[in-house]
């Protein structure tokens, strides 16, 4: 119950999917969680939620691709909580499913905007404070696409191999600081964004769509949130003290192929 106590956590993208549980078993773990989102309504309740539990836990409106936002959000955050300690890059959209010589400039824009950006927004303004407070854990979420390819959204998979190396790059230049960074590369989850895009790309019976993605791993169907927010529990504990730079497949078995 304690794998975090006394570690102030943000999680970006927390109102819906893996982010709200990346935020519900941080603060089960004694985490004071900051949750950012665009969604309030989901956001604010559970952080309500959380708090009804006995943890620290606040709402912020935030979007990712909006520096100003970012900052103000992360040194408010750290203000009330003080300090900061672990940052969780969750949020993250799918975007547009036109292939190369098909997507716009803007659609191809919105997608780093986001997933690229916006997890460089946020080590930027969160790197000052965790430099501050002697150490720190950042945990970025690439994907399977940020390790293998796929003949599908390219925009998308461009920008999880994106982060892929920029956890690695900033791994190297901040570990004198006792700052770790770390990539997790999720395999399909069952979460609104992946049932949006099997929507997206056309499929009409959704269940048989999740089953047929599911057999895709060799484990024979998708995870779930919790298995990759007990990932990211793990990245932020002191458990993981010799892990930086590192990426952790939680994928099925996806890409051991």
């Amino acid at each position: 119950m304690d794998r975090v106590k006394g570690k102030a956590c943000i999680v970006t993208g927390a109102s819906l999917g893996i982010g709200r549980a990346c935020a519900e078993r941080l603060a089960e773990e004694g985490g004071a969680v900051a949750l950012f989102d665009l969604h309030d309504t989901e956001g604010e309740a559970i952080a309500a939620a959380l708090r009804a539990k006995g943890a620290r836990a606040r709402y912020w409106h935030v979007d990712v691709s909006n520096e100003a936002q970012v900052k103000k959000a992360i040194d408010e955050a750290a203000a009330e909580f003080g300090g900061l300690h672990v940052l969780v890059n969750n949020a993250g959209i799918s975007g547009s499913t036109k292939l190369t010589h098909e997507i716009t400039e803007e659609e191809w824009d919105k997608v780093q905007a986001v997933n690229v950006k916006g997890v460089m927004f946020c080590c930027k303004h969160a790197i000052p404070h965790m430099k501050r407070a002697g150490h720190g854990s950042i945990i970025n979420l690439s994907s399977i696409y940020g390790l293998v390819g796929a003949p599908d959204i390219p925009a998308y998979h461009a920008s999880k191999g994106a982060v892929r190396l920029m956890s690695k790059t900033d791994a190297l230049c901040y570990a004198a600081d006792r700052i770790r960074v770390n990539s997790v590369h999720p395999g399909y989850i069952w979460t609104p964004m992946v049932e949006n895009h099997l929507k997206a790309s056309g499929a009409t019976d959704i269940a048989a769509a999740r089953k047929a993605v599911g057999e895709l791993h060799p484990l024979g169907h998708m995870g779930d949130v919790d298995d990759i927010a007990w990932g990211v529990v793990y990245l932020a504990s002191d458990e993981s003290k010799f892990v930086t730079g590192a990426e952790l497949a939680i994928d099925g078995g996806y890409t051991a192929r």
